[in-house]
């Protein structure tokens, strides 16, 4: 638990995230240590082998964040100048920024309404001749992927699945209820501590292509023709050449470790996160209020957050709401950022109207998620939720 000023602070302190480690974690990231070999390695190679498993997915390529997974995605399937990848607005600012970290153009589109993920009528609307690519948002919750692919092959696009806090949703698609992961497109996780288990940082990309592994495998390390795991076991004298110009987006043993540790946990961390979005529920869904989004039939949510729109007319903004479960020792984030209206957009396209994403974006926080939350955490924050929006007693 994060300290306490006593003295300042309440007696209760609820944050909004805690990694959820152990000694599984410990003896892993010591056992690397001991091996000599930190860098990447055997170790990365068997955490591949566990995401692709669980999601269900031909190749899983690991390096360095979600960021660069994205970007090395795009990089990899031809995507840069000139191109333009349709996106949300509603996400964190990874995605856009990856976009254009490939040197193509990220073109915004607004949300559905009511399920808070990307409109798949906006994205159709979106596309023009210079459209390479969809770029989807599952944000805990899965997007559409059954529209959104159905577009994308309509239009010739490839499809980049930025699933960064998604890893145990499912999505229903032309194929039945799937894993997110296992797509006919790419899809991207990330490994952050906020996220559903943590390597630290790190991300992964899951795709059913093995011409695109090979070319991220390729990419991550200076485009070394021969990794150094496989020049280390083949006994005799190998040297690499460079074919191209490629990144150091490796991630390391140690991390990875702590990824195989954390994938070993992902039920119970899952299941504990569903425990909590349904105490949550219990109070919050019907509130006058607030309002949550809905699921897509036949998907589910990994509960990476709990989000709330605080509704016009209510006895205080998000903000005010926010404010008050500060003094109450709570932690809250505001919710998904309108990517859109940040400076770095808006001097690139100016500014874009996107009435939905604005609305969700600017009215919506996030309660404490996570594994290990006790149930007199949860009840804090349920009753301090309550309580502040009863407005003033009189």
């Amino acid at each position: 638990m994060s300290p306490v000023d006593p003295v300042t602070s309440p007696a209760q302190h609820v944050p909004i995230a805690r990694p959820f480690f152990g000694e599984e974690e410990e003896r892993a990231v010591v056992e690397v240590l001991r091996s000599g070999w930190v860098t990447q390695g055997p170790v990365v190679a068997r955490f591949e082998e566990v995401v692709a498993e669980r999601v269900g997915a031909a190749h899983a390529v690991a390096v360095t964040s979600a960021t660069t997974a994205l970007q090395a995605t795009l990089v990899a399937l031809g995507i840069g100048p000139g191109d333009e990848v349709v996106c949300p607005s509603y996400t964190y600012i990874a995605t856009p920024n990856s976009i254009v970290n490939a040197g193509a153009t990220p073109v915004f589109a607004d949300l559905d309404a009511e399920t808070w993920s990307v409109d798949p009528a906006a994205v159709e609307a979106a596309i023009t001749p210079r459209t390479a690519a969809i770029m989807p948002v599952h944000m805990g919750y899965a997007a559409d992927s059954a529209a959104l692919h159905d577009i994308a092959r309509r239009h010739g696009l490839a499809v980049v699945e930025d699933a960064a806090p998604a890893l145990g949703a499912h999505t229903a698609d032309d194929f039945g209820n799937r894993a997110v992961g296992d797509s006919e497109g790419a899809v991207v996780f990330s490994f952050h501590p906020r996220k559903i288990v943590t390597c630290g940082e790190g991300g992964v990309i899951t795709t059913p292509d093995g011409r695109v592994a090979e070319q991220l495998r390729l990419l991550r390390h200076h485009h070394m023709s021969v990794s150094d795991v496989a020049r280390h076991r083949a006994g005799g004298l190998v040297f690499e050449s460079y074919e191209d110009v490629g990144h150091n987006w490796r991630m390391t043993d140690l991390q990875a470790a702590v990824g195989v540790a954390q994938m070993g946990k992902l039920d119970r961390i899952l299941a504990e996160r569903a425990d909590i979005a349904r105490r949550y529920d219990e109070v919050f869904l019907g509130h006058p209020h607030l309002r949550r989004r809905r699921l897509l039939p036949g998907s589910s949510d990994a509960h990476q957050a709990y989000s709330v729109e605080v509704l016009a007319g209510a006895p205080l903004s998000r903000d005010d709401l926010m404010a008050a479960l500060q003094r109450a020792g709570i932690a809250t984030r505001r919710g998904v950022m309108s990517s859109h209206l940040e400076p770095a957009y808006v001097q690139r396209f100016g500014r874009l109207a996107l009435p939905h994403t604005e609305r969700v974006s600017g009215n919506t926080l996030m309660l404490p998620v996570f594994a290990g939350m006790r149930a007199d955490e949860v009840d804090h924050v349920r009753a301090s939720v309550l309580s502040a929006l009863a407005g003033p007693r009189g």
